[in-house]
């Protein structure tokens, strides 16, 4: 071979390896690395069989990735949807003696390339399987090379096996020569960093994503008024979005998204409320207008019982008074008080259990009522009180819900404490949006929402479909402690109401509806006997 045309097979050789790196290093799907280092062994030897070895997380054995050979037309592992029906490799024998009869663990073990000329004639390795092979194919296994994959920190990650190299021109089984190992070996150094860097890259996300899970769990597992919330909200934006995705007509016909900006989605929906982590769990949990670390309404209903026995200490005293005096229409009128009193007690029992319970709407008259019966006077100590204090007749007045309003502003509080600490995490690029996307789930497309009183025109189609998952999840839920989760006719209906009332977006709960994302989560998540008919049509008018 002339200088000049050595010159141009080298310039050739590392122009490949140039375009081999790079495509390592810009490729996701370790697959397809796999492929891309296999593939490129192939045009260095021309090798008729290929077999690439990862070694297992616990070090001890090699799994079969990709298993290639021309000749037989055997294509398995990797992309190709088949698997390799054959079992890991053995590192070690049951003394835990390294395992030096095969030439792939032999290489693993030692880090060694291992370059055979003719199995059938080497001595130092056991070619027993290649030989079985051969006699039930009619196979020849000759010339060998295994190389270890060895990463930019010396670590060994795999082995590359390159089995009978074939002449360009002739097609003849030839050596691997020395010019061919080195390549192959330059090949696997680069292909051990580029899947070091991947694996670290998804072992790094992998634990980001099961830390922002584990936050999320954590925040559902604060309080049962949340139950299994952030776990639920991620499936119904992710299926919402879906469906938006196969739309080809109306406003949302060219949204489409890419896998980083799916998984940005998913990420931002974890974490819609983590800023709950701050929110005090005796407000999450307030069940009834009294509750704070305990219901309040036992310790009215204890001043009740001493107005029942105040009641009856005054009955008794009229009654013996009457009784001395021979008094008996007296003792007629004070039994007749006597009982129309406990009647009356009973009734403001009765009563003041029923406000403390948050309802819909509360009647002006049940709210004077309440302020009536905290003037009763009630004797402790020797000192007369009001039977109600003021906190208490503000508490039991509350007209919607169990909040008071500086108590549901702690609640809304959760959303600017989740915005302020998602503004603080150092993204990637891909991930910048997950504070809007995972802020605007309480706006409003009219802007009476919060925190920001955002409208329409100003949050983005992933915002839109966090809201609307929210409060999908929300009106279903069956494991709150407040309620029970309501019907899909119901749930349906109300959030109709919502759409009317723009709240949420109209076009996007019409994909929600006509997609069928609503029965697709119900079928999967809703309890039978939430299952119910949804007018359809009456939701799309």
């Amino acid at each position: 071979m002339t200088l000049k045309k050595k010159c141009a097979t080298l310039e050739d050789r590392i122009k490949r390896l140039q375009e081999i790196g790079l495509s390592l290093s810009t490729e996701d799907d370790i697959n397809v690395i796999f492929e891309l280092i296999m593939e490129e062994a192939r045009n260095i030897t021309n090798a008729d069989g290929r077999t690439l070895y990862m070694i297992s997380d616990d070090g001890k054995t090699m799994n079969f990735e990709i298993l290639r050979n021309d000749s037989m037309n055997t294509i398995m592992g990797g992309t190709s949807g088949t698997d390799i029906p054959f079992p890991p490799m053995q590192l070690f024998d049951e003394d835990r003696n390294p395992n030096h009869s095969s030439i792939v663990a032999y290489s693993a073990n030692t880090g060694k390339t291992v370059n055979i000329k003719d199995a059938y004639k080497e001595k130092g390795f056991d070619f027993s399987g290649a030989k079985n092979f051969d006699k039930s194919t009619g196979y020849r296994t000759k010339s060998v090379l295994s190389v270890p994959l060895k990463n930019h920190e010396n670590d060994i990650v795999g082995v590359i096996q390159l089995i009978n190299a074939k002449d360009s021109k002739s097609g003849n089984t030839i050596s691997f020569s020395g010019d061919m190992q080195q390549q192959v070996e330059s090949l696997a150094s680069q292909g051990a960093v580029a899947l070091t860097n991947k694996r670290l890259v998804a072992e790094l996300k992998n634990l980001f994503e099961s830390f922002i899970q584990l936050m999320a769990t954590a925040i559902d597992a604060k309080s049962p008024y949340t139950g299994g919330h952030c776990e639920r909200v991620p499936e119904i934006a992710l299926m919402l979005a879906e469906a938006v995705e196969k739309i080809d007509e109306g406003p949302f016909k060219d949204f489409k998204m890419t896998d980083e900006e799916r998984y940005e989605l998913k990420i931002a929906a974890w974490m819609h409320d983590i800023g709950k982590v701050a929110t005090p769990a005796h407000v999450v949990d307030k069940g009834t207008k009294l509750e704070t670390i305990y219901d309040r309404i036992e310790t009215v209903k204890t001043r009740f019982e001493v107005l029942k026995r105040d009641a009856k200490i005054d009955f008794l005293l009229k009654k013996l008074e009457c009784l001395e005096t021979g008094n008996a229409e007296g003792v007629v009128n004070a039994e007749s008080d006597y009982q129309e009193r406990i009647d009356q007690i009973i009734k403001d029992i009765e009563f003041i259990e029923t406000c403390n319970v948050g309802g819909e709407f509360m009647q002006k008259e049940d709210q004077a009522r309440v302020a009536t019966i905290a003037k009763y006077q009630w004797n402790m100590n020797d000192s007369t009180l009001p039977f109600l204090d003021e906190k208490e007749v503000e508490n039991l007045q509350i007209a919607k819900g169990t909040l008071l309003p500086e108590e549901r502003q702690v609640i809304q509080d959760h959303i600017t404490i989740t915005i302020d600490m998602l503004e603080k995490l150092p993204y990637p690029k891909n991930l910048r949006n997950i504070p809007e996307f995972a802020g605007g789930h309480h706006e409003k497309l009219d802007g009476t929402g919060y925190p920001k009183g955002l409208t329409a025109n100003e949050m983005s189609i992933q915002a839109k479909i966090m809201a609307i998952a929210d409060i999908y999840e929300a009106l279903t839920a069956a494991d709150r402690p407040y309620k029970d989760g309501k019907k899909l006719s119901k749930a349906m209906q109300i959030m109709h109401f919502m759409k009317k009332d723009a709240e949420i977006d109209p076009d996007l709960f019409e994909i929600f509806v006509k997609e069928k994302v609503y029965q697709k989560y119900a079928d999967k998540y809703l309890g039978f006997n939430q299952l119910d008919e949804v007018d359809e049509v009456a939701l799309l008018a």
